[in-house]
């Protein structure tokens, strides 16, 4: 299936699909930059449930869980701690065992603070 999209959503659109192709998941969190008619009916063809809050200019609002939406804040906030360790965020390591061994490190440094 091939989205179409409009000039505004091209940013991280145009590897939406293929980054959930493949992958079964009970539910797709996401934020309004990904509510696109398409996206949201290749997720439900999946089998798994959108959890994308409509657009303001959207014509006919589309309802989500509130609640599970409210979960995606905590994925956020650890990717912003997880960018504040100079060594991960700029990629020194160049062998992918040592990025992996470094990440590792950093994700039991916040998890322990």
């Amino acid at each position: 299936m091939r989205l179409r999209l409009t000039a505004g959503q091209l940013a991280d659109m145009t590897e939406a699909a293929a980054l959930i192709q493949g992958i079964e998941a009970q539910r797709v969190i996401a934020d309004r930059g990904y509510d696109a008619e398409a996206f949201v009916d290749l997720i439900a063809t999946q089998g798994a449930q959108a959890v994308i809050p409509p657009r303001r200019n959207r014509l006919t609002q589309r309802a989500y869980d509130r609640h599970l939406y409210k979960d995606r804040t905590l994925v956020e906030r650890f990717f912003c701690r997880l960018t504040q360790f100079r060594r991960i965020a700029t990629r020194y390591e160049k062998l992918s065992q040592n990025f992996m061994s470094m990440l590792s490190l950093a994700c039991a440094c916040i998890w322990l603070a």
